[in-house]
C-alpha cells in the first residue's frame, strides 16, 4: 500500500502466479485465464481475482482477501474495472516482465488510458530476504534433492542413457515427497558434459566419461538446485585437474560470502581459482544466482553486481568448467546469509571427486 500510495499510483495489480503466492499464500497455475491480485491505494482494499475452477482453493488459502471469481464465459476485464473503480487514475502498476502487449492494452481500455508502473522491483525486494520459515522450506527441498542425488548415483549403468537416468531421477523426487522438479533435470555423460545447460539425450554413459547431474525439487513453494559431476570408472589426469580447479573455485566463492560483502566479490573469489589453474576461458557463466520461490531469482550473482550481501538471502554457488573435448564440471551448493552476516551452507551432499564403478 505504501509503495502505490508513494508513487501516485491508485491500481496496483500483480499478475505473476509467484508474485500472487508470495503475497496471499494461494498458489496456481492459471494458463491463459486470468489471475490478479488488485489492490487499490485509495480504499486500500484488495481483491484476488481467479478463474472460477480454482475459487475454492483461493478462499481456503488467502483468507481475509475477498475473491472475485472469473468464469470461461465471462470478461475479466469487464470485471476488473467493476470491481476496482480507477477510471481517472493517471497510472496504474504492473510488474512489467509479466504483462504482454496484448493485456497492456485490455488494461488501458479498462482504466481509460492511464500510464504504467513497474511493480516488480518492489515486490522482489520483498523476495529476496528469507525467512526462517522460507529457509527452513528450502532445507527441506535441498534434503529431499540430496537424497535423490544420492539414489542417481546408485543406478549409474554402463549403456544406460542420459534419458534413461534422468527418468529415475524424476521418478525418485516424486517417491521423496516432492512436488515437482524446479526445472528441466540435465544429466549429461562424456563431452556433452560441458553444456552448461544442455538437454539428456539417447547418449550412453561409458567407462572414463564424466557425469554431470544438475536437479532440483519445489517442495511446499520453494526450490533447491544442485549439481555434481561424477567420474564413471576411472579419472584421467587431466579430469582429475580440472575437478580441482572447480572444487577449489566453490570453496573459495563460499568462504568470500558474508554480509556486506558485494556479490561481484563471490563471482571473483571462484573466478579467480580457476584462473589460477589455467582453465579461466572455460568458465562461461557467473558463478551463481538467488533462489527461493523460483529457481532463480535476486540476486544474479555475476562479476558486475555490487549488490551488497544481506542476511536473508538465498543463493548458489556453482562454477564450472567446460571443455568440449574432456567434458565439464559444475559443482553447485545451495548458501544462505544468516543473521549473523556469516554464510550457511543448506547442501551437504559430498564435493571430493567420486568415482562410480557401475555394473556393466
Amino acid at each position: 500500500m505504501e509503495t502505490l500510495a508513494k508513487e501516485g499510483i491508485r491500481i496496483g495489480l500483480v499478475t505473476s502466479p509467484t508474485n500472487v503466492a508470495y503475497l496471499t499464500g494461494f498458489s496456481c497455475n492459471p494458463h491463459e485465464r486470468f489471475l490478479a491480485l488488485a489492490v487499490d491505494s485509495e480504499t486500500r482494499e484488495a481483491k484476488l481475482y481467479v478463474p472460477l475452477l480454482d475459487a475454492t482453493a483461493a478462499e481456503e488459502a488467502a483468507q481475509g482477501i475477498p475473491i472475485v471469481p472469473i468464469s470461461d464465459s465471462d470478461d475479466a476485464y469487464e470485471l476488473l474495472g467493476r470491481h476496482t473503480p480507477g477510471q481517472g487514475a493517471s497510472r496504474i502498476g504492473v510488474e512489467k516482465g509479466a504483462v504482454s502487449l496484448a493485456k497492456a492494452d485490455r488494461l488501458q481500455a479498462v482504466y481509460g488510458g492511464a500510464g504504467f508502473s513497474d511493480l516488480e522491483q518492489p515486490i522482489l525486494n520483498m523476495r529476496l530476504s528469507k525467512s526462517e520459515d522460507e529457509i527452513a522450506r528450502i532445507q527441506r527441498a535441498v534434503d529431499i534433492i540430496e537424497s535423490v542425488m544420492a539414489h542417481a548415483a546408485s543406478q549409474v549403468r554402463i549403456g544406460m542413457t542420459e534419458l534413461e537416468l534422468a527418468a529415475e531421477i524424476e521418478r525418485k523426487m516424486r517417491e521423496l515427497g516432492a512436488d515437482r522438479p524446479a526445472f528441466e533435470t540435465i544429466v549429461l555423460t562424456g563431452p556433452r558434459s560441458a553444456l552448461p545447460h544442455g538437454v539428456p539425450g539417447q547418449y550412453p554413459i561409458r567407462r572414463g566419461d564424466f557425469l554431470l547431474i544438475d536437479i532440483g525439487v519445489q517442495v511446499n513453494g520453494y526450490c533447491s538446485d544442485i549439481t555434481r559431476t561424477f567420474v564413471v570408472g576411472e579419472a584421467s589426469d587431466k579430469q582429475k585437474a580440472i575437478y580441482e580447479a572447480v572444487l577449489a573455485a566453490n570453496e573459495a566463492g563460499i568462504a568470500a560470502a558474508a554480509a556486506g560483502v558485494p556479490v561481484s566479490a563471490v563471482d571473483a573469489a571462484a573466478r579467480g581459482k580457476i584462473e589460477q589453474a589455467g582453465f579461466g576461458p572455460l568458465f562461461t557463466h557467473r558463478v551463481g544466482h538467488g533462489f527461493g520461490m523460483d529457481v532463480h531469482e535476486q540476486p544474479s550473482m555475476s562479476g558486475v553486481n555490487g549488490t551488497l550481501l544481506a542476511p536473508g538471502m538465498v543463493f548458489t554457488v556453482e562454477p564450472g568448467v567446460y571443455d568440449t573435448v574432456v567434458g565439464g564440471v559444475r559443482i553447485e551448493d545451495d548458501v544462505y546469509i544468516r543473521d549473523d552476516g556469516t554464510a550457511g551452507v543448506l547442501t551437504s551432499y559430498p564435493k571430493t571427486l567420486t568415482v562410480i564403478q557401475p555394473e556393466a
